[in-house]
This record gives structure tokens, sequence and C-alpha cells, in this order.
């Protein structure tokens, strides 16, 4: 008997030092954590072209990839030390919250109720909603009434038309992939996401086009960590600063974007430092 409940003392304690390990690992990473470990973990998205996604190689690719690189390069010395962790919209906040990543960089859009959750550092976009459909034929929110729309999960569109369009019959998707090609098989009439995906979107697929080209308040994309985590914040608050004002951001834009959206279009879509 004595044996029996030295045993389970033992299995007992085990069990309590796993739950330590855990709780530790739940807790957030300082940046003097991260620089211990070598390796910075990024929230990406493997599937919003130009700004997240794997390329012909099997590489992360996109603006929000290329951003993330020269923030690992100035936060560890090497931007080969990064850990890119693929992410859907939906799964973003809980991604931070369970620490499964450092920095959220997926294209994400800074509103209240995301504030609420995490924290988000200095913007390094702007946006705002698009709506794309065959031929563009949507042009207007009356456009949308007894029709379908196409939104994906937790994104700003389908808190936008769930908050202030109830009417309005959404279909919801997981992933961009998934949600695209509903529109194309005709599942859904029109498409509502953020304007710059959409419109780099209909640019590449023919017999589509971007109806409304800007709906709701003009929002911000910025890196975001998890919800208290002030020190990182505020390291990648002068980062942002300093990438804008040496033209990095700028240099970011025209290698993964101009090509899709041209040089004019710079001033609408990134925040430059004339």
């Amino acid at each position: 008997m004595k044996k029996i409940l030295v045993a389970l003392l033992g299995v007992a304690f085990i069990i309590g030092l796993n739950a330590c390990a855990d709780k530790q690992e739940e807790k957030t990473s300082t940046l003097e954590q991260i620089k211990q470990k070598g390796v910075v973990r990024i929230g990406v998205f493997s599937d919003k072209p130009p700004f997240g996604f794997i390329n012909e190689k099997g590489q992360n690719d996109g603006f929000d990839v290329y951003i993330s690189k020269r923030i690992v390069k100035d936060l560890l010395g090497d931007e080969s030390k990064v850990e890119f962790v693929l992410t859907e919209a939906a799964s973003r906040v809980e991604f931070l919250r369970s620490n499964k990543v450092d920095i959220i960089m997926a294209n994400f859009t800074k509103t209240p109720e995301r504030e609420a959750v995490v924290d988000f550092a200095k913007p390094y976009m702007k946006v705002s909603l698009g709506v794309v459909s065959p031929n563009g034929e949507i042009k207007s929110i009356d456009d949308l009434k007894g029709k379908k729309l196409i939104v994906n999960k937790g994104t700003t569109a389908d808190m936008y038309f769930t908050k202030n369009y109830p009417d309005i019959e959404l279909l919801k998707y997981e992933q961009n992939t998934e949600a695209f090609l509903a529109l194309k098989d005709k599942r859904g009439d029109a498409l509502a996401h953020d304007n710059t995906l959409v419109l780099a979107w209909a640019m590449e697929n023919e017999g589509f086009g971007v109806g409304i080209a800007s709906l709701g308040e003009e929002d911000v994309i910025a890196p975001a960590v998890k919800k208290g985590n002030i020190e990182l914040k505020e390291w990648l608050d002068n980062e942002i600063d300093t990438l804008t004002h040496e033209g990095f951001i700028k240099e970011a834009y025209e290698r993964t974007l101009a090509p899709i959206f041209g040089e004019e279009k710079m001033d609408s879509v990134i925040f430059v430092h004339h």
C-alpha cells in the first residue's frame, strides 16, 4: 500500500511539474525570452496574395512576409531566425492568446473589438472594404439586397456586414482560397474583403470587377502582440517608425505590391515618409 501511495505521489508530482511548464509556456514571450530562444514566431497568411502566400518554391512570400523578415533581422540580427506560423483570419487572436506566435503579421486590421483583446503596434498600411463580383455588377449596398455575399469568418468584412446589414445573407468561409472559389463557382453573388485584396484578385481573374472600391471608414493594418506585452509592442512601434522613415515600407511596396497596384497607388495603400 505504501509503495502504491509513493508511486501515486510521484505521478502527481510529475503532472504538477508538467502543468508548471505549460504555465510557463503560456506566459507572454518578452523580448529577452525571444532573444534567448533565438527565433521569432510570426503568424502570416498562406493564401492571401500579394500580402501573405506560399510561392512556387514553397516559401512564404508577400508584403507582410517581406516586412516580417526585416523585423526579425533587426531583432535577432538574422532574418532566417523566423518561424512563420500559418493562420486563418478567425485564428489570429487565439494564436496570440495561446502563445502560438509572438507577433501577428497576417494583414491584421486594427478595430476597437480587436484592441480589447490584443495590442496593436503602429500601423504600416491603410485599408477599407471592397466588394468584387462578376463584371463588377454589384455597385452599391442596395445591389446586394436579396443576394448572397461571401465573406471570410473573423474578418472586418464579416463584422461590418453582420453589424450594419443583418438582412444581407452571408456565406462564411474559413479560408481565403475557399471564399474566392465559392465566388468563381457562383455559390454567392459577390465577395467582400479588404479592398486591396479584392482589387488584386480582380486584376488576376478575368470576368470579375470591383464595383464597390471603398466601403466603411478607412482603417489601418498593424502588427499585433499578446495583450499586455508592452515591451514587444513598444519595440515594434519604434521599428515601424524606423522602417517608414528610412523608406523600407516603400521598398516593400515596390517589390511586392507595385507590380499589381502600380506606383501611383502607393500613397493610398501605405504610410510614406515624405
